[in-house]
């Protein structure tokens, strides 16, 4: 018998609300994970992708994860994992690092053999490059009595898919009795075929919206009974920090006393409270009622009132979580990966003011010089434009705009305070972001501008000296130079970095 947990989507480094307890709670959970796989003596710790939230984890969550894989090393328990989509990147893993470290495995084509079990790995690839995969893994050992696929990405048959299960189990070389998945943070487990489908769920709630618990699986294999018929899938659940859900609906001539009254009957200590204003009754002050629970105890409290209350002039007034609302909108931008991490660092609460504009342009030099693909439009933002490229209807498209359709790089000026005018702004917290993955057909472009930035950058301080010194404004040269700095950014297909900040 082979036993292994099947983990997932733990999103280690989380600030979620701004709360560094939260953070914590992140890191937390996955110590369970590790603490359990010791105490039960499984064969393996099968992590299906999204270890961290971040491609860029800072270093105390950094520390905390190489401790737990280094007690799982020391209980001689492998840990094999795949790499989701909030921590990939164009070039190396985190995971490659703990693989070198001899703390991870990084399961892919070849068969890892854990007990008579052989595990395979699809790491999470974007929608508009999985046309081109070609599931090809090699065979297993003769002494192997199952095979699993480990995959990160939205399968179907399960909620919000936009992969086919059936298409990779039809055209994959190997025969695969389960597939053990990540990146929906919802329980499942279905049967394809001859085949097991299940996905662990996330090890904390991510959002407000999954209101259940939250665990991982105990997948079993029988050593004696080869095939599907010989796997066994339990799930089991951790305890993590108590979401407080409160619906208070509101009749005539009732309101904030009613919802005070509501909150009240809850257990609050140190937990997150979600409070949800339903029906009529006057206006409440969400304020106020966070307020109210924090000051009995509450860890954090959100409240939304979802009632439409029509004044004299017809205005609908509706009040919601502002911090949710704008990740919600970042992420139906579609944004690129470098525009991400400028809006990460403008909007970061542990960034100070005055560092902001010299990390933009750390962070900008370091993608261009290492990533170019960072600059390329997510896969929201092509499929945008290839639905406007397809039709004649400008109806037809849902709404995205498009930024580098044909795959140059558009100006990171341009691009980027057009995508979020965010940028402009100082110091404004941060709670969620999205990677975007991509290819660059023209990398070559981004190098040409990191070669002649300097040279720009001098050109055009000599230009503004000048100036000074004549000691008069020449409205005809300011201009010739205003058209040259256009040029510039229309050839180079990037400014410099000078020319953004």
């Amino acid at each position: 018998m082979t036993r292994v947990i099947h983990t997932g989507d733990t999103h280690i480094g989380y600030q979620q609300y701004h709360s560094p307890a939260r953070r914590a709670d992140f890191l937390g959970a996955f110590e369970q994970v590790i603490d359990d796989a010791i105490e039960m003596e499984v064969d393996a710790v099968i992590h299906a992708g999204d270890l961290f939230h971040d491609r860029r984890p800072e270093l105390p969550d950094l520390l905390g994860t190489l401790s737990a894989l280094r007690r799982l090393a020391a209980a001689e328990i492998p840990f094999l994992a795949v790499v989701g989509n909030h921590e990939s990147t164009r070039g190396g893993q985190w995971l490659d690092l703990f693989e070198r470290l001899d703390l991870a495995t990084r399961l892919g084509s070849e068969p890892v053999e854990c007990g008579s079990v052989a595990f395979y790995g699809l790491d999470h690839v974007p929608v508009s490059r999985r046309d081109s995969l070609a599931y090809e893994y090699d065979a297993p050992s003769a002494d192997t009595t199952h095979t699993a696929l480990v995959g990160h990405g939205l399968f179907t048959p399960f909620a919000h898919a936009d992969w086919d299960t059936d298409t990779v189990l039809d055209e994959s070389t190997v025969d695969f009795d389960a597939v053990l998945l990540g990146d929906n943070h919802t329980r499942g487990i279905e049967r394809i075929d001859d085949t097991w489908v299940t996905y662990c769920g996330s090890t904390e709630r991510a959002s407000a919206a999954e209101r259940d618990g939250r665990g991982y699986n105990v997948v079993v294999f029988d050593d004696e009974n080869p095939g599907p018929s010989g796997v066994e899938i339990r799930q089991r659940s951790i305890q993590t920090r108590s979401f407080v859900f409160v619906s208070a609906e509101l009749n005539a001539d009732e309101g904030s006393d009613r919802v005070r009254e509501q909150v009240r009957q809850h257990d609050l200590d140190e937990a997150v409270v979600i409070v949800e204003i339903l029906g009529d009754g006057n206006p409440v002050a969400p304020a106020d009622i966070e307020t109210f629970a924090v000051d009995r105890g509450a860890l954090i409290a959100r409240v939304t009132d979802k009632r439409e209350i029509d004044d004299e002039s017809d205005l609908s007034v509706r009040f919601a979580d502002p911090d949710a609302a704008v990740d919600e909108h970042i992420e139906e931008l579609g944004l690129s990966s470098a525009t991400l991490d400028i809006d990460r660092a403008v909007r970061s609460a542990d960034l100070a003011d005055a560092n902001v504009r010299e990390t933009i342009r750390r962070r900008l030099g370091e993608a261009l010089e290492t990533d170019p693909a960072a600059f390329e439009p997510s896969d929201r933002q092509a499929a945008s434009a290839q639905d406007a490229d397809d039709s004649t209807d400008p109806t037809d498209s849902d709404g995205s705009e498009a930024m580098a359709v044909d795959g140059r790089v558009e100006s990171v000026a341009d691009s980027a305070t057009a995508e979020h005018p965010a940028i402009e702004r100082d110091g404004v917290a941060d709670e969620n972001n999205e990677l975007a993955d991509g290819e660059r057909d023209e990398a070559s472009d981004d190098t040409d501008v990191v070669d002649n930035a300097d040279t720009k950058a001098d050109a055009d301080t000599k230009a503004d000296a000048d100036m000074v010194d004549n000691g008069e404004t020449n409205t005809d040269e300011e201009t010739k130079q205003d058209a040259d700095r256009n040029s510039r950014s229309e050839t180079d297909g990037v400014t410099t970095m000078e020319d953004f900040l």
